[in-house]
Order: C-alpha cells, then structure tokens, then sequence
C-alpha cells in the first residue's frame, strides 16, 4: 500500500550544512567543464571520494561506533543534493554509501558491520550490486546465479549484467539463488557480499554509446565463498533487496541527471537567447523539478522514520527519470528553433553526452515497466 507524500522540511540543523558543502565544491570542481559535470554519479574519482571522507561526509547515517557520523538521512540529501548539482564525481562511493553501507547496518553480522562500515566511510571499499542477468534484466525475481553450500562455505557460479562499476569496485553485494529453481520467483533467494578479488571471477566492461564504461558483465566459476559471505538470512535476499532499492530508488540522483545541461543552457540563454519559447521550456522544467524533489524530500522524511518507502520510492524514480529524459529534448529542441543564436561549443558537448546516455536514466534502478508494476501493487491495482 502507498501512503500519503507530506510536504516536508529540511530541519535547519542539517540544512546548515549546505553552504560548508557549496564552498568545498567551488573550490574543488573550479575549472571541470560542464559535459564532465554532467557525468556527476558517473564519474569515477577515488580521489575526490578520500576527499570527502576526510571532511567526514561519507557515511553520514552511520553511527559513530562504525566511522560515521551520526547524522539522519536529511543531512545525506542535503549532501546529496549538492554533490550532484555541482557535477560532482561521486561514482567511486556512491553504491557503497547510499545503499550498501545502510543494507550492512540493518541485516549485517557485527563482525560484517566492523570489517566493511568503516573502510566506506574511510572510501576504502567501493561497493557495485549485483542484480541483473542476462535474460532476466529487471526481472530479479527470475534470476538463475546459484550459490550452493560447500565445504568452506559457498560456491558461486552464474553471471551479472549492467553492474556499475564492478571493474573499479571492491566487493558486490549479490542477489543469487540458493534453493528452488528460477520458477519459484521470490522463494530462495539471498545476498552475498563478494570479494571480486577471488579466483574464478573474471569482469568485462561494457562500453556505451558515449564510450565510457561505467557497466560490466562480472562472470562467477566455481568461486570459493567463506561461509560468512552471506548477509541476513539465507531465502530473505528479496525482502532484503526491496528495502535496499528504496535508497538507490528515492534520491535526488533521479532528478538531477541533466542539471548540468540545464544550467549551462540557462547561461547561454542569459548572455543572448532569452525568449518566450525558452522561459515556457524552463517554467515547464522547473516546476516539474520543484514538486520531485518535495516528493524526494518526503520519502527522506519516511526513511528517517524508519520506514520502507519502496512503493513512493518507485513512483519517484518512474517520475523522476522520466523528466530526466526530457530535459535534453526539450533544450535541444528549443536550440533548434533559434538558428540565429548558435549555442557554444560546451552546451552543444553536454547535450550530445546526455543524448547519447539519457536512454539508461529509465534503466538503471529498475525499469519503467518494472517499477510502474510496483506502483500498481502499491495501488491494489494488481
């Protein structure tokens, strides 16, 4: 069932931490072209990531005992919020951060939660998940990896498709099978974190159409597991999994994957190309934007209620996506109209990026077909 979305509030306390935050960015982003900051939670920077854990800005929900902060999830938004808005590159932490550290919290061992909490907020172990299949996509419930009991723990075989990052990453927290066949759906399945430095794991990277290679397929052969890889209780891995996607789901990452190009198109329209067409795109955007990102404050509110938002999660990221997608057709069509104006080289690279990439937005943390089923259970519709 949905519950209703209330107009919330950042408390103040947290949004104090924004101007710390806007003055770290100016400083450390100063010079970085719009087209890399369009790449944002994409773009791969350990470096900057240390940066961040330094200042103590990873981890930020984590309790103190584990390297965090102590802090609740309207200051990671308000974090969020800025990180992305700058361009940030924030894709070396960001699966760790966002939802594996919070995933290990809930349903991790102690032992788990002392060895890997820490070394996150120190962004020391980048995290990728592992979810979908060849033949399956979305469809994690009809996922066939199979990892079975052996004499040091478990053996692990199968593959994974789209995993961001698996071939910069430490470990991958997998959802894989560990009874029944593919048939039974939700039965029998459980999550690992795996250590993909271990024999028998071999990662390709897939190259996309702007020739970046943020995806991989990873490749599992007789891995060797320890018996302590698996985390929560074996056949919980799908209750398990659905509160772990209301994290990836619910954030501003789901509103701000074209604000690159939007700012940058608003300079061009400042300096010269201000018209009615374009002040009736914009006003479009804008208050599409503006009522996302109260419906992503609220489901915030929700998780620091400790609640699992993962119907309004959807619907955010159904939603969200959805503007994403538009924002460089309705600029690059509002472009088109004024051939008078000729847009500068940086507007024209940015937009070309996120032509080229903007088709993954609604794939990426579920497809739409997958979370509008969501929505409809969500809704008693189904």
């Amino acid at each position: 069932m949905i519950d209703t979305l209330e107009l919330t509030a950042i408390p103040p306390e947290d949004e104090a931490l924004r101007a710390e935050v806007r003055d770290f960015l100016a400083q450390t982003l100063d010079g970085l072209e719009p087209d890399e900051r369009a790449r944002s939670w994409m773009g791969f920077d350990a470096g900057f990531s240390r940066q961040l854990a330094e200042r103590g800005w990873l981890g930020l929900t984590l309790p103190r005992e584990h390297g965090g902060s102590a802090r609740g999830h309207f200051a990671r938004f308000v974090l969020s919020e800025e990180l992305l808005g700058a361009g940030a590159p924030v894709s070396a932490h960001w699966i760790a951060d966002r939802q594996s550290a919070p995933l290990i919290l809930k349903y991790g061992t102690p032992a788990q939660q002392a060895f890997y909490l820490p070394r996150i907020c120190r962004a020391e172990a980048f995290f990728c998940i592992g979810m979908s299949e060849p033949g399956s996509g979305s469809d994690l419930a009809s996922i066939r990896t199979r990892a079975v009991p052996s004499a040091g723990g478990w053996r692990l075989n199968g593959s994974k498709i789209w995993t961001t990052n698996a071939h910069r990453s430490h470990y991958m927290i997998a959802l894989v099978r560990t009874s029944g066949t593919a048939e039974d759906r939700h039965q029998g399945l459980s999550q690992f974190i795996v250590d993909l430095s271990l024999p028998g794991i071999s990662i390709r990277p897939i190259e996309d159409l702007a020739g970046d290679a943020h995806f991989s397929e990873v490749f599992f052969d007789n891995v060797e597991l320890a018996e302590d890889a698996l985390i929560g209780a074996e056949g919980a891995g799908w209750a398990q999994v659905n509160a772990e996607l209301a994290f990836e789901r619910s954030g501003p990452e789901r509103l701000y994957s074209s604000i690159a190009l939007l700012e940058c198109w608003l300079a061009h329209c400042r300096g010269q190309a201000e018209d009615a067409g374009s002040r009736a795109v914009l006003g479009s955007i804008l208050s599409q934007m503006a009522v996302l990102r109260a419906m992503s404050l609220s489901i915030a509110g929700k998780l620091a209620a400790g609640l699992s938002p993962a119907t309004e999660a959807a619907l955010v990221k159904d939603l969200g996506t959805e503007l994403e997608q538009a924002i460089p057709r309705l600029i690059g069509d509002t472009l088109a109209r004024r051939p008078d104006m000729p847009p500068p080289l940086p507007l024209l690279r940015t937009l070309a990026y996120l032509e080229q990439v903007a088709p993954t937005f609604s794939l990426r943390g579920g497809t739409r077909e997958i979370l509008r089923g969501i929505i409809a259970r969500g809704l008693g519709l189904r």
